[in-house]
């Protein structure tokens, strides 16, 4: 008995060496997540449609956000302070005569990389990259769909008004059109980018020109911060300890965002990545995810709701690719793709939408307005994960099919989701849908919902609950009392 326990703890000591070693922490940085490292990360378990013969596709929605970006100016600042707290913690610990033996070397001597830049939030050359690729890609997949000449009512290409998803949006068109024409040694070509005003663009920054959005988000975001304290708290006094240094909260949650960025930008893993062990990395992605759930996601009904514009524009583009197929009309005279560049904020709400990266039962409780769980806590596995959900380049794609006439339906849509066929709850859980189907159970739910009466505060809505007993119930759900414990509404913030 002895020797089997023996066996047990070496096996056990020997699996969580080898998942360690396994572990990619470029796949675990939420958002902030390069598109290449998590582009071909799939469901396993969901065996892609195969297209029926004959189908051919017609029409393309692409729905994107933009490329890896730089961090923002606020975000270099709250660098460059860390930067200056550890210099500080550094002569207090020599000043006492203090061991600095378990202190990287590197930190030691660390300063930002981003020190005096006075600009932040551009697409970075890696976005640039791509994005450009992501462009060769989609017209080498679809070559019935970007067979026509360029026209911009042929090749819409639509963007905000954001410096980084207007770049995103050439570096696409760049990779889309390279070859086609006759600038450079490239073979370039021009091509037109449009964008709406971002006090008016109700398609791609609904979430900007939403009140009632704005206002849940302003005061919404300090519970999602005190949900992420624990786990703050309990890593912080964890490095604390490793390495003998006395780090504050405020210096963990900059060191995370460090590693984040170190990852995508620069390409370092060992540095800042380094100071936090895979089992601290994953709940430290998990309280991202959480921010981004319920923030931007299924947390609450409006965070998708109001992407209600991006979805009839969808639809719209749809219904006339139809119609002009029916009507025969000559090639080159109506619209084969519109292709789209935002923000996380945008391809969030669409996935929602959609009902993509949904548990079990989910899509049925969407469907009867019943607020959602929120995604389990690690180690247990998750759908909704934001270096999938939306990373750096994450995309929908929406594919429109002519099938032929003794098919169960003339047309089919096909969603991609990152470039992968991707399973529809609302379509009985294939990536490959009726459009007829597609409309009813997907579309038509959500379009019962307004925009202007979701948007418009009313002032005379009846009060809500105060928002101390939500936050008890988070915290009682956090502190590890389980799913069971606290109502389903708990995620109504």
């Amino acid at each position: 008995m002895a020797m089997a326990a023996i066996l047990l703890l070496i096996l056990a000591l020997f699996s969580n060496s080898k998942a360690d070693q396994d572990f990619d922490v470029r796949q675990h940085l939420s958002t902030v997540t390069r598109y290449s490292a998590v582009k071909d990360i799939v469901d396993d378990s969901f065996l892609p449609s195969d297209i029926p013969d004959g189908c051919t596709p017609i029409h393309l929605n692409l729905v994107a956000r933009h490329g890896t970006r730089t961090p923002t100016k606020k975000r270099m600042r709250e660098l460059e302070k860390l930067a200056a707290h550890v210099q500080e913690l550094l002569k207090d610990a020599k000043e006492k005569n203090l061991s600095l033996q378990k202190v990287p070397a590197w930190l030691q001597k660390w300063e930002s990389p981003w020190k005096g830049k006075l600009t932040g939030g551009e697409l970075d050359i890696k976005g640039e990259e791509e994005m450009y690729q992501l462009g060769i890609r989609v017209r080498e997949r679809f070559p019935d769909i970007f067979n026509e000449e360029y026209h911009p009512d042929v090749y819409p290409i639509k963007t905000t008004q954001v410096p980084r998803a207007s770049a995103s949006a050439v570096a696409f068109g760049m990779g889309l059109f390279s070859g086609k024409g006759s600038l450079g040694p490239g073979r370039h070509r021009a091509f037109a980018v449009t964008s709406e005003s971002r006090a008016s663009d109700l398609v791609l920054r609904f979430f900007d020109c939403c009140q009632t959005y704005k206002d849940f988000r302003k005061n919404h975001g300090p519970a999602v911060d005190n949900l992420k304290e624990p786990i703050l708290t309990e890593i912080t006094s964890a490095l604390a300890r490793r390495y003998e240094f006395n780090f504050t909260r405020q210096d963990i949650s900059s060191l995370w965002f460090l590693c984040k960025q170190e990852t995508s930008l620069l390409d370092i893993t060992d540095q800042a990545c380094s100071l936090f062990s895979p089992t601290e990395v994953a709940l430290l992605e998990w309280t991202d995810d959480l921010e981004v759930f319920i923030l931007k996601g299924y947390g609450k009904s409006l965070n998708y709701r109001m992407g209600v514009p991006l979805l009839k524009d969808v639809v719209q583009s749809m219904e006339e690719a139809i119609k002009a197929k029916e009507d025969n009309q000559a090639p080159g005279s109506y619209e084969k793709a519109r292709l789209r560049f935002a923000h996380a904020e945008t391809v969030v709400p669409f996935s929602c939408l959609l009902g993509l990266f949904l548990e079990g039962s989910d899509f049925q409780r969407i469907q009867k307005e019943e607020p959602l769980g929120l995604p389990p806590k690690p180690p247990q596995n998750r759908n909704w994960r934001g270096s999938t959900v939306a990373p750096f380049a994450g995309n929908n794609m929406l594919v429109l099919y002519s099938c032929p006439a003794n098919s169960s339906s003339k047309y089919f849509v096909q969603v991609l989701h990152n470039e992968h066929p991707t399973r529809m709850p609302g379509c009985g859980g294939t990536d490959f849908c009726p459009f007829e189907v597609f409309e009813e159970r997907i579309v038509r739910p959500h379009l019962k919902h307004d925009y202007n009466t979701l948007c418009n505060v009313n002032l005379d809505q009846p009060k809500q609950k105060p928002e101390t007993s939500k936050l008890l119930q988070l915290f009682r759900w956090f502190f590890g009392l389980g799913n069971d414990d606290i109502p389903s509404h708990r995620v109504e913030l």
